[in-house]
């Protein structure tokens, strides 16, 4: 690899849409695509194991969304920027992003035209916002200034989130159990304080709130 080039982990379930991806970064001379991954674990996996600069997340894949992987890597590896992919333009989607520290939040439908851009932007140390996004935020802060509010804390625990996407997923008790290596009766008792934080009686509701919070795609 020639120096001075941005290394990328691109991550996507879709090996359709990394393809596209792929071809537009490795076009440009100072970006290349290091490492693919189809779900957030892997891609915080690969991200410990190669040298990235620049980690490229969809926001919702299996096992681990693009925003509870954006969050491990940034604790992980504090050097390395972060950027969102997605195909919503949800203003809940743009605000986790920016509190689990991305670089910036890049639509799908556009990322022929503003992935490159977003990428040097976040390796310059400026975030990247589709103009849309820029409202929002504009529209936030003034809500916020005008009833004295702020920016509400994490309801759930990162542990909490991981029980709440596989519930929506459609996984029972005993599959979830396996998966996290933890006891039914700890499952359970997860899903019990997720639907009293969040003011919630069944799965339906669960699975409404896990699509609005982009840990699962509707």
């Amino acid at each position: 690899m020639e120096p001075g080039k941005t290394r990328i982990l691109l991550a996507d379930d879709h090996a359709l849409v990394r393809r596209g991806l792929r071809l537009i970064l490795d076009s440009e001379p100072d970006l290349v695509v290091v490492a693919e991954a189809g779900d957030g674990a892997e891609a915080v996996e690969l991200c410990s194991d190669a040298e990235v600069d620049l980690a490229i997340l969809d926001i919702a894949m299996p096992r681990m969304t693009g925003l509870q992987a954006a969050r491990e890597m940034t604790r992980r590896a504090a050097g390395v920027r972060v950027l969102m992919l997605s195909m919503y333009d949800n203003e809940q989607y743009l605000f986790e992003a920016l509190k689990v520290g991305a670089s910036g939040y890049v639509l799908k439908s556009v990322a022929d035209r503003d992935l490159v851009e977003a990428c040097r932007a976040a390796m310059r140390g400026e975030p990247f916002l589709y103009p849309g996004a820029v409202t929002a935020l504009i529209r936030d802060f003034l809500d916020r200034e005008r009833t004295g509010g702020r920016i509400p804390d994490r309801i759930l625990t990162t542990r909490e989130e991981e029980v709440l996407k596989l519930v929506a997923e459609g996984h029972s008790s005993r599959e979830i159990a396996d998966t996290l290596v933890i006891s039914v009766k700890t499952v359970d008792r997860h899903r019990a304080n997720i639907l009293q934080k969040l003011d919630l009686h069944d799965r339906l509701g669960l699975t409404r709130y896990a699509i609005r919070a982009g840990l699962v795609e509707p």
